[in-house]
């Protein structure tokens, strides 16, 4: 029987995520057939738990045929005949990876909901090409030569004179390091920071991949919740008194999946319970030049003194995902420990990519593109929102970004019509993955960044007319229905 009935419709609970570390140790072969496992008490200690919530794994593992119990000799690992023989238990992974994101964008269909990422066809690429001659004239060694872990110098010297200018950040060259987009640097952050049953905050809903890398790290997680006009900031203290947590990883500009914006008197306030609790602020912002009306509040560094915020800045969806270039700034202390962290995962970002970039990036052009790239973006929302409006779903219309948080009529479960969906080559995100309580059955995150207009309007034509056949079967089968408003 699947442990997921235990945490579909609740938060992961601590007991929960002692029970996945003792079955990923016992699929790596760490306990033999019929071996004692450790005692409550040995295992308690070494986890730093209490010995009711190592009680409650254990519980579990029986109630799963995966440990049985003798009386007043403790647990013992049960035979499995699917069990691989101790020949390949090497080749059983040490942990259960999982990316609920990508298991849904590695199916290829015609109406790509799904996808954060922009319209190739709304990107400069012929000038691009130009870019790429222009490279290999000022630098000819350049795919002869390994970048410094760190990031090519020229580009960590522009981004600071473009931050300290723009945001006025105090910030120097040493304090930016290059990565392989954004998603590495949260994976980079997330190994140097959280060791198994560390407590982070969450926001809720939040970006699935990181909710998943924190997962994996094996971190106690405590959601904050993000509305429309920001955080509730006594929550967002009573969890830092409380919990005393490592970090907040957060996505307060056009967040993802909402694509609400933190205001400004928040983002300081923020800072100051970081320094006060001694919090790390992660400051997740891919997004903050795709704004229609008017620019974003600062990010939360240029409130910083104390060295209590890392930020980390993607540039790929807008200039060129192919590139996969972000940024990461980050005071001294935490500074050398992600400079490993990099050296170990791929010794430092392509050289040509950070250079295509760097001349990309500090071009008049790219305003220019931008300037386009935004009114486009827009145009494209607001296909998905006639069309949404002649149902019966919720949404707050975002400022900026590349998605819509859209709640469905008549609590329609969003992973139903999702499997439904994929059968008519349509994706979209359903909340629930979006979710550490795993609560927002109902909800689902609509991009309008990938596919061209024709393709939105029509997909979401489809979407919506299937998920009113869905509505009215459950209707006529008795599943009742509650009105709802249109736009939230």
């Amino acid at each position: 029987m699947p442990r997921q009935s235990y945490s579909t419709g609740q938060s992961y609970r601590l007991f929960e995520q002692v029970y996945d570390h003792i079955e990923n140790r016992i699929r790596r072969g760490d306990w033999k057939e019929h071996e004692k496992l450790p005692s409550i008490r040995q295992l308690a200690q070494e986890l730093q738990v209490h010995r009711l919530t190592v009680f409650r794994a254990y519980r579990l593992l029986v109630e799963q045929g995966k440990v049985y119990v003798k009386d007043k000799s403790g647990y013992f690992l049960q035979p499995s005949g699917s069990q691989m023989p101790e020949a390949v238990d090497a080749l059983v992974p040490a942990y259960e990876t999982v990316n609920h994101l990508s298991e849904i964008h590695r199916i290829p269909v015609a109406y790509q909901l799904s996808e954060a990422i922009i319209d190739p066809n709304l990107l400069p690429n012929m000038y691009l090409t130009d870019y790429v001659k222009r490279v290999f004239d000022l630098y000819p060694k350049v795919l002869a030569t390994y970048s410094p872990v760190q990031g090519d110098e020229e580009l960590r010297e522009a981004l600071c004179r473009y931050f300290t200018k723009r945001h006025l950040f105090h910030l120097t060259p040493d304090e930016i390091l290059i990565t392989s987009g954004a998603q590495q640097a949260i994976n980079l952050i997330a190994r140097i920071l959280v060791k198994p049953m560390d407590t982070i905050l969450l926001e809720r809903p939040t970006y699935s991949v990181a909710y998943d890398i924190f997962r994996q790290q094996g971190a106690q997680i405590i959601p904050v919740d993000i509305h429309p006009d920001g955080y509730n900031l006594e929550q967002v203290e009573g969890c830092m008194r409380r919990y005393k947590p490592r970090l907040f990883y957060m996505n307060p500009t056009f967040h993802n999946p909402t694509g609400y914006t933190v205001p400004v008197e928040q983002r300081k306030k923020l800072v100051e319970l970081a320094e006060r609790y001694r919090c790390l602020l992660v400051d997740d912002d891919t997004c903050y030049d795709i704004y229609f009306d008017r620019e974003p509040p600062p990010p939360l560094f240029t409130y910083d003194t104390e060295g209590c915020v890392i930020y980390i800045r993607g540039f790929s969806k807008y200039v060129s995902p192919g590139l996969r270039v972000a940024a990461v700034m980050s005071r001294p202390p935490l500074m050398k420990p992600l400079l490993t962290a990099k050296s170990l995962s791929d010794n430092g970002s392509p050289l040509l990519n950070q250079k295509m970039f760097l001349h990309y990036f500090t071009s008049d052009r790219l305003q220019q593109h931008l300037k386009k790239l935004r009114i486009a973006l827009q145009i494209r929302k607001e296909i998905v929102e006639e069309e949404l409006a002649a149902t019966d779903w919720q949404w707050i219309s975002p400022q900026g970004g590349l998605n819509l948080w859209v709640r469905l009529s008549g609590g329609l479960s969003a992973e139903k019509l999702l499997a439904a969906s994929m059968r008519q080559s349509i994706s979209f995100v359903p909340g629930i993955i979006c979710d550490p309580k795993r609560e927002l059955t109902s909800w689902a995150r609509v991009s309008y960044s990938y596919a061209n207009e024709p393709q939105l309007r029509e997909g979401m034509r489809k979407l919506i007319a299937l998920a009113g056949s869905m509505d009215s079967w459950s209707i006529n089968r008795g599943g009742g229905r509650s009105k709802a408003g249109g736009k939230a």
